[in-house]
């Protein structure tokens, strides 16, 4: 008998999916840019739909549609089938999943299709099956051999399903132009909804802000760095404009004769790292790790204004890190 070896399976059923996958994208033609551009100009919704493990998929590929601002939405086939047709509207686009294109259970959404002229897409092994000759679009998968031997366990198949609804979902999101900003929309919350945030949701308003003129006494400047408490004091020019920052490094440069000074002869000019409140929380984390040199808190500017200080603190908070 021979001694069973996980890691000689595991590695087996990986490079099968991995070969499927690469014919996948060979195979890959103009018939995909089609249904990219019907599914871009749809005034209606996307209707994913499939049986079984297809079922499972389409599921997961509608939720990663609708997080990449499509407006997507998963209806089972044979629930459909008893009432769940009338979700399914004339300006949607259905997109129906089924490895060998005869599930019995999706005939009902393919009439509903075909009767009141709904777009319908398929993604089978099998274009001249009943789903591919009643479909208006066909994304043929290869018909790859099941990673399980001897067993037709849907494997290599929902893999293959898988990565070409998760190909239109990217294909679709850089067709529209969607940005990252645009993403945090549907993440809100968790590590992914923290990396991005924007500086302006975690920044710290006017209110906190250490800021003096030009011509303020050093003495003057200490007590708004004390009082602050973020280590840094910001100076502005006559015209509000940030034009310079004094840091604890500037105040051991100028230890001599310190009181004797003003802010603006203390300063560092034009300090070189600061943010705009628009900047994801993610870009301004990089940029305050980044050296030379490295800081702990960054002002906030729009128009070359300060308007909000943001410390790395704010960040670790967020779960920005």
């Amino acid at each position: 008998m021979t001694k069973f070896d996980a890691i000689t399976v595991g590695r087996r059923v990986l490079s099968a999916e991995a070969e499927a996958l690469g014919q996948l994208a060979a195979e890959l033609d103009d018939t995909f840019t089609t249904a990219v551009e019907l599914l871009f100009a749809a005034k209606g919704r996307i209707v994913l739909t499939g049986i079984g493990k297809s079922g499972h998929v389409a599921r997961k590929i509608a939720a990663t549609l609708a997080s990449t601002g499509s407006v997507a939405m998963f209806v089972h086939a044979t629930e459909a089938s008893h009432g769940d047709l009338g979700m399914i509207g004339q300006d949607d686009v259905i997109l129906a999943l089924s490895k060998t294109g005869e599930t019995r259970e999706l005939a009902d959404v393919i009439a509903y299709a075909v009767r009141f002229h709904i777009p319908l897409i398929a993604i089978t092994a099998f274009p001249d099956s009943a789903l591919g000759r009643a479909a208006d679009i066909v994304l043929t998968i290869p018909d790859a051999p099941e990673a399980a031997e001897k067993l037709n366990v849907p494997t290599t198949s929902t893999t293959l399903q898988l990565a070409l609804g998760d190909a239109l979902a990217v294909a679709l999101l850089e067709r529209r132009g969607f940005k990252p900003q645009d993403f945090r929309v549907f993440h809100p919350g968790g590590k992914l909804g923290a990396m991005l945030k924007t500086v302006g949701d975690l920044m710290h308003g006017s209110g906190e802000l250490p800021l003096v003129s030009a011509t303020t006494p050093m003495k003057d400047a200490l007590l708004v760095m004390t009082e602050k408490r973020w280590g840094i004091v910001g100076v502005i020019g006559s015209d509000g404009t940030l034009s310079g920052a004094i840091t604890d490094g500037d105040l051991r440069r100028h230890i001599d004769g310190l009181m004797s000074h003003a802010a603006g002869e203390v300063m560092t000019a034009g300090p070189k790292k600061t943010v705009p409140p628009t900047m994801l929380a993610s870009e301004a984390l990089a940029l305050m790790s980044d050296p030379p040199p490295a800081v702990t808190v960054l002002f906030v500017v729009e128009a070359g204004r300060p308007i909000g200080i943001l410390h790395i603190h704010d960040l670790l908070r967020a779960g920005v890190m």
